[in-house]
């Protein structure tokens, strides 16, 4: 919507993006210029569903089923819930419950037909991206991790050498490729913590109505991009036959140029291998339209690939992250009052940096010494 006001996009075009009807669409731009960005949340977030079933019969339909079905599937638990008990309760409800109770499991295929899928019709609807753990220099040097992104319609990759597979890593990867072309709708990953949390949500974050996210997911939150999580290495198959190719023909050309360190390779990487290898098996995508999506001019990517954290700002001014204690200087533009939430974000380069309502704020790290130094003050 801020490209289609700033006139860098129209508003068919972004219908499309959207996937939504141009009508639609209007509505929405509509609302976002008389309201901003809370125009755009719907009206029905944070209230109750209307069809949403009584807790009161949801736990008589668990404990029933404790009682009395426990060794029933949940379609067939649901249909002596309804003949016995008057409970008509879905049975995909019903294995939801049981699921989340810890009293079904779901069994697995292990013989799971896998049909071919076709490749996406545009550069940049869909970017592949994963990790290679494989001894890159050999016996030379350092044992180190590939991060490794693929265009699904066209082949095109992009990648570099880093120490380990981290969330860090991920976002520098993502940061490279959008530098280059552009924000693509959507990544295909792993379910790596380091892209994905797999985690089940606490009772606080239940209560509250928070899915867990990793970092890189709230990243790619804020960017518009669509994480898909693949659950099978055949599934993302263009980036695992990538990977076969940097194997095969990375370790060679290493070896060849006397590579062995990763800033070296990885200067290798970007002005010879990338280009030599694109131009052999990039492949024309189906439609010629691009449907990476140009960051808007105000967009600083380093307040959005980062790690993001909300903290309590004390009654002397103090913020608390990471095992140190930022004050928060008479000098910054506005000063939030005690107890107030703040935004922490640590950027990629390690540099932590506070917001408040959009503000960065201006704080000096207390250390140590200086710690030490008020302990002896209040002591003495």
């Amino acid at each position: 919507m801020e490209m289609v006001l700033q006139g860098q996009k129209s508003l068919g075009e972004a219908a499309i993006v959207l996937k939504v009807s141009y009508r639609q669409a209007k509505r929405i731009y509509r609302r976002y210029r008389t309201e901003g960005e809370a125009g755009l949340i719907h009206g029905n977030v944070g209230r109750r569903s209307h069809r949403r079933i009584d807790d009161e019969i949801r736990g008589r339909a668990v404990e029933l089923y404790r009682q009395k079905y426990g060794d029933f599937g949940p379609t067939l638990a649901a249909e002596k819930l309804a003949q016995q008990h008057e409970l008509t309760v879905d049975h995909e409800t019903l294995r939801r419950w049981l699921i989340g109770e810890g009293l079904w499991q779901c069994k697995r295929n292990r013989h799971t037909y896998r049909q071919r899928r076709q490749r996406r019709e545009r550069f940049g609807e869909l970017v592949q991206f994963d990790g290679s753990h494989h001894p890159w220099f050999e016996q030379r040097g350092e044992r180190c991790c590939l991060m490794n992104m693929v265009d699904d319609a066209t082949g095109k990759t992009f990648g570099f050498l880093c120490p380990q597979e981290t969330t860090a890593a991920a976002m520098q990867l993502l940061w490279g490729w959008i530098g280059r072309y552009g924000i693509p709708q959507a990544v295909y990953c792993d379910r790596k913590n380091a892209f994905v949390l797999n985690r089940e949500p606490t009772i606080e974050e239940q209560l509250k109505g928070i899915t867990p996210r990793s970092p890189f997911e709230v990243a790619c939150e804020k960017l518009g991009i669509e994480v898909i999580v693949a659950y099978s290495p055949q599934a993302k198959g263009r980036v695992e036959r990538s990977h076969g190719v940097y194997q095969d023909r990375l370790v060679k050309e290493l070896r060849l140029a006397g590579i062995s360190d990763i800033e070296s390779a990885n200067r290798y990487l970007e002005m010879e291998f990338l280009p030599h290898v694109n131009g052999k098996f990039e492949k024309p995508p189906a439609s010629p339209d691009d449907a990476h999506v140009p960051l808007v001019l105000n967009r600083d990517l380093r307040n959005i690939l980062c790690f993001e954290e909300r903290r309590v700002v004390s009654r002397d001014y103090v913020v608390q992250f990471g095992g140190r204690l930022y004050q928060i200087l008479r000098g910054s533009p506005r000063r939030p009052p005690p107890e107030t939430k703040v935004t922490v974000r640590k950027w990629l380069d390690e540099s932590v940096h506070i917001f408040w309502e959009d503000t960065e704020l201006l704080v000096q790290e207390i250390t140590k010494t200086q710690r030490k130094e008020e302990a002896r003050k209040l002591t003495a």
